[in-house]
């Protein structure tokens, strides 16, 4: 078994698209549009087969966006080496994401940083 996609609402799809086009590498399908009750979404792939779903529609509810909150909280991508994490984190702060932590290797061993992406999204970033 397998995961076959993520999915995440956010308000500004084209945005939404943009940042992991631009910064993950992402390819995305040409989107689909319900003109019954305007949801709109975009599949996202990754190089090794994953797939993120972004979706928007007119009403959307907002809740706290705690850092420390119950339910899903980041996704993480790994970038295959120490260079290019340190690399990725550089660009999106020169670019004025907030990082959260690091680049540092973590007390269970792994490297990573951690920053808020779009939306407010966190995004982790490791080898």
């Amino acid at each position: 078994m397998k995961i076959e996609h993520v999915a995440m609402y956010v308000r500004d799809l084209e945005a939404a698209r943009d940042f992991f086009i631009k910064y993950l590498g992402a390819s995305s399908n040409s989107g689909y549009h319900n003109k019954t009750t305007d949801f709109r979404s975009y599949f996202l792939s990754f190089d090794d087969g994953a797939r993120l779903e972004i979706m928007t529609r007119p009403v959307l509810e907002s809740s706290a966006n705690d850092i420390a909150r119950t339910g899903y909280i980041h996704i993480a991508f790994s970038l295959g080496s120490k260079e290019k994490v340190d690399e990725l984190t550089a660009r999106l702060k020169a670019d004025g994401y907030e990082v959260l932590s690091g680049p540092r290797t973590t007390g269970d061993g792994y490297y990573e940083s951690c920053i808020i992406g779009i939306e407010g999204n966190q995004i982790e970033l490791t080898i």
